[in-house]
């Protein structure tokens, strides 16, 4: 992981491999932004014109390098694109520093220190700036013959320390943001690590030894619910959706508590560690990245061991729902039906619709604790993904209070969210002439429908927000500002946010 330090030396005198400076899209060219002035300076104050020369326009992701000006002990200038010039007064705000600062640190691959010279007008912005840089320098290489020693992308080692220059190191508020920025993003890479692991080596019982490791460095309680206990608990969903495997399901439970607790919290992810579509199996082309179906469940787990490392005052339980979707002779089949932890039962129509079937057994779980929210997190439906693109994912909920707060978290920190509604006219068309609901209802609005059928398996009274992240949960493109090629950890610092305002009381 990069190391990250606040500094209050000159950028001429700093010995680095590189420094990061900002340039903003202006009205008439390159802008160089704030915390740059010792650079322009040394350029006399012509920087912004030899970067227009070069070809640079300040736009977001873009990137120029050049030499260092005479006297620099750093070699190297990069001027990172911020996008458009705020207006007079106005800073830029957290994310497009989270973006540049991630594109700068992919940029420095191989680099051993790089200085950021980025606008820093307070400790927030430092926040910004770490995390960019944590989560932009992120590499998965474990299973790169040249990875295991190197940690290397294409050889080259990602970038070992970052210094933020205008930081205030003595700062008590500086220094809580460096450190927020490192649990998150080291947290969130985790999950990162979890959704990017082959399926051969990461089943429900492999997933559940690394919640455990994990509960058990950081002080979380951790109970895990195997086949036999799944069985006596009558948790009919997950083992339903795990029958066709060889690798048996498991329901993880992490509860983190504080003594200063006034607000309990429940997050609830669906963790298939490998999706088939089971006997309804999904067709050639769509399997490829299916081990990604878990990041519901890694996000959960991300978020928890945050809460913990940050110390939040507010009652966290994570329910990590795990199996694998397989077929086989004892697989669950379309016309089964099947008996909840709930004690309704579900007609199985589709076994490819399972992610909903695990996800209402870990719910009700979640909700005989009666926890003041609960929110889901899932890759569930494809319907999602032909609603809002592969950026943005989508927010249901059964309190439009509760819906707007989640999606002002998810915007805070630079996770794109929509508000979906859930409308009544489309729960008739999960109506079963067997049992008391299908799993599937409609074929259009079918991430609305996925959204009413986890509504069901809700305990009353509890306000609930269901974030279908089938889009953004797993890059197929090309990397983008802080976020990698596979997986993104999306929805890890929307539920860290929402944990840190029910800390402090300003959740509702």
């Amino acid at each position: 992981m990069t190391a990250l330090t606040l500094s209050t030396a000159a950028a001429p005198g700093l010995r680095a491999d590189a420094i990061v400076i900002g340039v903003a899209k202006g009205a008439e060219g390159p802008v160089v932004a704030p915390g740059a002035e010792a650079v322009d300076k040394a350029y006399d104050g012509r920087l912004a014109g030899v970067l227009e020369t070069l070809g640079a326009s300040g736009a977001e992701g873009e990137v120029t390098k050049l030499p260092a000006p005479s006297g620099f002990k750093a070699p190297v200038v990069v001027a990172v694109g911020l996008g458009a010039e705020p207006e007079k007064d106005a800073g830029f705000d957290a994310e497009a520093l989270r973006r540049a600062a991630g594109v700068a640190a992919r940029a420095l691959t191989g680099s051993k220190k790089a200085a950021f010279a980025l606008p820093l007008a307070e400790a927030a912005d430092a926040g910004a700036v770490g995390e960019g840089v944590l989560l932009g320098a992120y590499s998965f290489d474990a299973y790169k013959s040249t990875g295991k020693d190197a940690k290397a992308k294409n050889g080259k080692a990602p970038l070992a320390e970052a210094a933020l220059l205008g930081g205030k190191p003595r700062d008590k508020a500086y220094k809580a943001a460096i450190e927020r920025a490192a649990a998150v993003s080291e947290e969130l890479n985790r999950a990162r690590d979890l959704i990017n692991t082959p399926p051969n080596d990461l089943n429900p019982e492999a997933f559940a030894a690394v919640a455990q490791a994990a509960a058990k460095e950081h002080g979380i309680k951790v109970q895990v619910l195997d086949e036999k206990a799944l069985t006596k608990g009558g948790y009919g969903g997950i083992l339903g959706v795990g029958a066709g495997s060889a690798a048996g399901p498991r329901l993880v439970k992490l509860s983190y508590t504080s003594s200063k607790a006034t607000k309990s919290l429940a997050f609830v992810g669906k963790g298939i560690t490998y999706d088939s579509g089971g006997i309804s199996l999904k067709p050639a082309g769509h399997n490829e990245t299916m081990k990604c179906d878990m990041a519901g469940a890694a996000a959960v787990f991300a978020a928890v061991v945050a809460a913990a490392r940050l110390g939040l005052e507010v009652n966290v339980t994570g329910w990590l729902a795990l199996a694998e979707n397989m077929p086989s002779g004892s697989a669950t089949r379309p016309g089964d039906v099947l008996r909840m932890y709930s004690g309704k039962t579900v007609e199985v129509l589709n076994t490819d619709a399972e992610g909903r079937l695990v996800l209402a057994d870990a719910l009700w779980a979640a909700s005989q604790e009666k926890p003041d929210a609960i929110i889901d997190v899932a890759t569930l439906t494809g319907a999602m993904m032909l609603a809002l693109g592969n950026r943005t994912y989508g927010i249901m909920a059964n309190d439009d209070a509760f819906r707007a707060a989640v999606h002002e978290a998810s915007e805070e920190v630079g996770e794109p969210a929509w508000p979906m509604p859930l409308p009544e006219h489309l729960r008739k068309g999960m109506d079963s002439a067997t049992a008391d609901i299908a799993n599937m209802g409609e074929r259009m609005g079918g991430g609305l429908v996925a959204g009413l059928f986890l509504r069901e398996f809700v305990g009353e009274g509890i306000a609930w927000a269901h974030l279908d992240i089938a889009g953004p949960a797993f890059n197929e493109g090309g990397p983008f500002g802080y976020t990698p090629k596979g997986g993104t950890g999306t929805a890890v610092r929307t539920l860290v946010r929402i944990a840190e305002l029910a800390s402090s009381g300003d959740l509702g």
